[in-house]
């Protein structure tokens, strides 16, 4: 056999080994996409777009501004931020990061060479060698296998991002339009605190009041003046922290919300077997499964390489000024005398059970976090609509009827004032009985495909409470 055919032999053998070493069309985003289809809508999923060349900005900014030509609805903000959340966008490149380490385990490692000339007298000696290393060379199989499953994980955690962006700004966004809702309510409890603190000073200036009567309806005022400027700020931390969501800056930040909630659903989800539901489709689930698949691969990896780490071959071609040329190879290989790979296997063993036991964890937690997640959910709707359809129904009957008794100089100006602030409190305790629902629901949503973030739940104190009705 020629050194020719024997050159070429290996060629094909290294070629074989080396497979198909080439990066993706889409940087391995499809599955990102799909998840967005599934979980959010065609719609909103549009959105969900990887900003790879100056085309792509483009198109992204134009979608951006069509978005903001018009208020912003709940699922128009999700999609807003998809589009243009720069954090979600260095999200995506650990994608390409995961997929270079791909295409780089399966390339074939570079050969080395080295050149050598020695003389003694008059004679000359060179020496060329060219020589691979093999450990890299056939533990390549193994190591594509490892970097294939954590580009698979680099898949599914980039979707988990994408659904906890979603879930985030719903809950962004109803915060910002449920404060805007509650500080127009809010103006107008001082504005009826106003006209009674000024009503109870002229009566003062006649005679006609007492001093304990007038300080009641000043104190009433302080305290609408101090709610007023707390919605205020609540209502501009709100917008700002969905602004960060979007990603909006400069004169962006003049976007419109609407005025209002959107309506409670006439009924709620019923979802029998939610626990079940959520333990097949969480996405962090299916990232601790690929960690215990990666972790295994890494051990068997270190299995295979526990003795020999290092073993190269090589090719020898010498030359003389006077004699013969001289061809050969050489083997080299790591002896090990010291070291014989037991503490990496070891450590390789820990790391798997620990793995493992992550796994456990995190599904234990999902099922309780989803059961936590729907029972705020069914909570939050029995609330809200018995805001909507008890407690203000009833609070517009009480004033209607003082304001016939009013009429009739049964009860006087300041009592139907007291009225009317408490239905005006009453109304506002319903629009974050509502708010409360739709964050419930979007924690839900996220809960059923991946981690979600639990708002805890704070009673809210009945409208009456905070009237001074009582007082008079």
């Amino acid at each position: 056999m020629t050194r020719m055919a024997i050159a070429g032999g290996l060629g094909v053998a290294l070629l074989a080994l080396s497979g198909c070493a080439s990066f993706s069309p889409d940087g391995g985003f499809a599955p990102v996409q799909q998840a967005a289809q599934q979980h959010l809508g065609p719609q909103i999923a549009e959105g969900a777009m990887w900003a790879r060349s100056d085309a792509d900005r483009q198109r992204m900014a134009e979608r951006v501004d069509a978005l903001l030509a018009r208020p912003l609805g709940m699922d128009d903000a999700v999609q807003l931020a998809l589009l243009n959340n720069r954090g979600l966008q260095a999200a995506y490149a650990e994608l390409g990061i995961a997929e270079a380490d791909l295409v780089q385990a399966g390339l074939l490692p570079n050969p080395g060479f080295s050149f050598s000339r020695l003389s003694s007298g008059g004679e000359v000696e060179l020496e060329r060698w060219v020589f691979f290393n093999l450990a890299s060379l056939l533990s390549m199989p193994l190591r594509q296998q490892v970097e294939q499953r954590r580009f698979a994980q680099a898949q599914t955690l980039a979707a988990l991002q994408v659904l906890t962006l979603a879930a985030d700004t719903r809950k962004a966004w109803v915060r910002a339009v449920a404060a805007e809702e509650t500080l127009r309510y809010r103006r107008q409890v001082m504005q009826a605190a106003e006209a009674s603190a000024e009503l109870a000073r002229r009566m003062a200036q006649v005679g006609n009041f007492n001093k304990l009567q007038q300080a009641r309806e000043q104190s009433f005022q302080a305290d609408a003046a101090l709610g007023l400027a707390q919605a205020q700020q609540a209502q501009r931390a709100a917008r700002e922290r969905l602004t960060r969501l979007l990603g909006l800056w400069g004169a962006q930040l003049d976007f419109r919300l609407p005025e209002r909630l959107p309506d409670l659903p006439a009924a709620p989800r019923e979802q029998p077997d939610i626990e079940r539901t959520a333990v097949a489709q969480r996405l962090d689930l299916r990232e601790a499964r690929l960690g215990v698949e990666q972790t295994a691969r890494n051990l068997g990896l270190t299995e295979a390489t526990r003795f020999v780490s290092v073993l190269e071959i090589g090719g020898k071609y010498s030359s003389f000024n006077s004699g013969p040329r001289e061809t050969g190879w050489e083997i080299g290989l790591q002896v090990p005398l010291f070291d014989w790979g037991s503490a990496r296997v070891a450590k390789a063993e820990a790391v798997y059970l620990q793995a493992v036991e992550r796994a456990a964890e995190a599904a234990i937690n999902a099922r309780s976090e989803v059961r936590e997640a729907y029972d705020a959910y069914r909570s939050a709707w029995d609330i809200a609509r018995h805001q909507r359809e008890e407690i203000v129904p009833l609070r517009r009957r009480i004033a209607e009827e003082n304001l016939l008794r009013y009429n009739g100089m049964l009860i006087g100006v300041f009592e139907l004032l007291a009225d009317t602030r408490a239905q005006i409190l009453a109304v506002n305790t319903a629009i974050d009985a509502l708010r409360d629902f739709w964050i419930a629901q979007a924690e839900l949503d996220l809960a059923l495909v991946g981690r979600p973030t639990l708002s805890p739940r704070i009673a809210t104190l009945p409208a009456a409470a905070e009237s001074p009705a009582a007082g008079h």
